[in-house]
């Protein structure tokens, strides 16, 4: 990925994120994660529907890389079924830990893949996709 599409992509993420916004519905899972070493939190909501993806929401104060990996990964993870989510996640995990990893399925997650070159940042890019893991765990 361009370094040029990979900026442009965590810019427009970040400063016009997907489903930024609590609905605070009783029907929504709902989880807290927080950074404890930044200002990086996020409240969380999950719906899972006839065992997929329904809809991911968030609200809370974040960097860049927080806000931005978050808004991609739920425009990535909506409509999968708990197990495509699963896989998506442990593969952006690999990515970041530099090991094997499948370019494709983590699609625009791709932007973050020299994170590991700033180890203080990966809880960053990975505060937001690890509570939606939570969140898909708890689920029925």
């Amino acid at each position: 990925m361009d370094s040029n599409f990979k900026r442009a992509l965590i810019i427009e993420n970040y400063e016009k994120p997907l489903n930024k916004g609590l609905l605070n519905d009783s029907t929504y899972l709902r989880e807290n994660k927080n950074n404890s070493s930044c200002i990086d939190n996020f409240d969380i909501e999950l719906k899972m529907e006839d065992g997929k993806i329904k809809d991911i929401r968030f609200d809370g104060e974040a960097c860049a890389i927080a806000t931005s990996s978050m808004s991609i990964s739920i425009g990535i993870l909506i409509g999968k079924t708990k197990e495509e989510a699963l896989n998506i996640i442990e593969n952006y995990q690999n990515m970041l830990e530099e090991k094997p990893y499948d370019k494709d399925l983590i699609e625009d997650l791709n932007a973050y893949d020299d994170i590991y070159k700033q180890p203080a940042r990966k809880k960053c890019a990975t505060l937001g996709i690890l509570g939606i893991k939570d969140l898909i765990e708890k689920s029925k």
